[in-house]
C-alpha cells in the first residue's frame, strides 16, 4: 500500500497537469460512470493528500475522494500516447494529459460536509507540517493518551495519516525506541521527536519518490536493499549494534525492529 509521501506526489502531478483547468471524467469500466458525470467538464480547483488519501477538489463543491488500497494504481501520460487496455476506475483527462485510476479501494464523489467528516477522523499529516505546530500537537495529545503499542498507534491513520509498515518500523529505529512501548509510556520529547523525523523523512520520499532513511545516502541515489536500516533485513546484522534484526506480526502486519537497540 503506497505510504503518504506517494499520495502527496500524485496531488503534485494533478495541480502540475490539470488545476484550473476544465477537465473530462468518465469510467472505461464502468464502476464509477453515475458519480463520474458529477464531476465531468468541471474545473479542478485543487488537488490535495491527507495520509493515504487524495482529495480532488471541484468547481461545483464536489470532490472525488480517493484511497487507493492495496492494489490502486495510477498512470500519467501523454494523451498522444496510446491509451491502454485494462479496468480502468476512472479517467481524468484533457486534451494534453491523461491519468488513468484503477483498482482503487475508494472511488467517490462526495460534498463538502462529507469531506470535513472524513478530514476530522484523519490524523495530522507529517507531510503537510502546519508552521503553528497544531498537527504535532495532535500528534502528541493522541499518543500520549493511548494505552497501544506506539507500533500499532504509528500505523492508526486516526493518529497520524500516512505513516505505513515502512516508515513505521524505519521511524523507530532512528529513535532506538520499541514498537512495544505503550503510547502513556514515552515522554513527549520522544513523541515530539517522532513526529520531527516523519517530516523530515517523508519530505525526502516526497521529493524524490523513494522512502530513504539513512541520512548519508539521500544523495547518492542508494539501491532498494540499501535504502533503510531495519525494514526487509531481517536476520541481518544491525547496522548501529550488531544484533540481528527481527521480524514478527503486529496487528496482521509485518513488523521489523532490533531489538539489540530499540529498548
Amino acid at each position: 500500500m503506497p505510504e503518504g509521501h506517494t499520495v502527496q506526489r500524485t496531488a503534485n502531478e494533478f495541480n502540475e497537469h490539470f488545476q484550473g483547468k476544465k477537465i473530462k471524467v468518465d469510467s472505461p469500466q464502468g464502476r464509477f460512470s453515475s458519480e463520474a458525470k458529477l464531476i465531468n467538464n468541471r474545473v479542478l480547483v485543487q488537488a490535495r493528500a491527507i495520509g493515504k488519501q487524495l482529495f480532488l477538489d471541484f468547481d461545483n463543491e464536489l470532490t472525488c475522494r480517493i484511497h487507493l488500497g492495496i492494489y490502486g494504481k495510477w498512470r500519467f501520460t501523454s494523451q498522444k500516447d496510446k491509451e491502454l487496455p485494462g479496468q480502468v476506475r476512472a479517467r481524468f483527462f484533457t486534451k494534453e494529459f491523461l491519468a488513468d485510476l484503477r483498482g482503487p479501494t475508494v472511488c467517490e464523489v462526495i460534498d463538502s460536509k462529507s469531506v470535513k467528516l472524513v478530514e476530522k477522523r484523519l490524523g495530522p499529516d507529517p507531510t503537510n507540517p502546519d508552521p503553528r505546530k497544531k498537527e504535532l500537537a495532535r500528534f502528541v495529545d493522541r499518543v500520549q493518551n493511548s494505552k497501544s503499542s506506539i507500533g500499532l498507534l504509528l500505523m492508526n491513520q486516526d493518529v497520524v495519516s500516512g505513516i505505513g509498515n515502512v516508515y513505521r518500523a524505519e521511524l523507530l529505529f532512528r529513535a532506538g525506541i520499541s514498537p512495544h512501548v505503550l503510547g502513556h509510556e514515552l515522554t513527549i520529547e520522544q513523541i515530539k521527536s517522532l513526529w520531527v523525523d516523519a517530516v523530515k523523512l517523508m519530505k525526502v520520499g516526497v521529493a524524490t519518490g523513494y522512502m530513504i532513511t539513512r541520512d548519508e545516502l539521500v544523495k547518492k541515489n542508494p539501491k532498494k536493499a540499501d535504502r533503510n536500516f531495519v525494514y526487509k533485513r531481517e536476520g541481518e546484522k544491525c547496522l548501529r549494534c550488531g544484533a540481528l534484526v527481527a521480524i514478527e506480526m503486529m496487528n496482521s502486519r509485518k513488523l521489523y525492529w532490533c531489538p539489540g537497540c530499540q529498548i
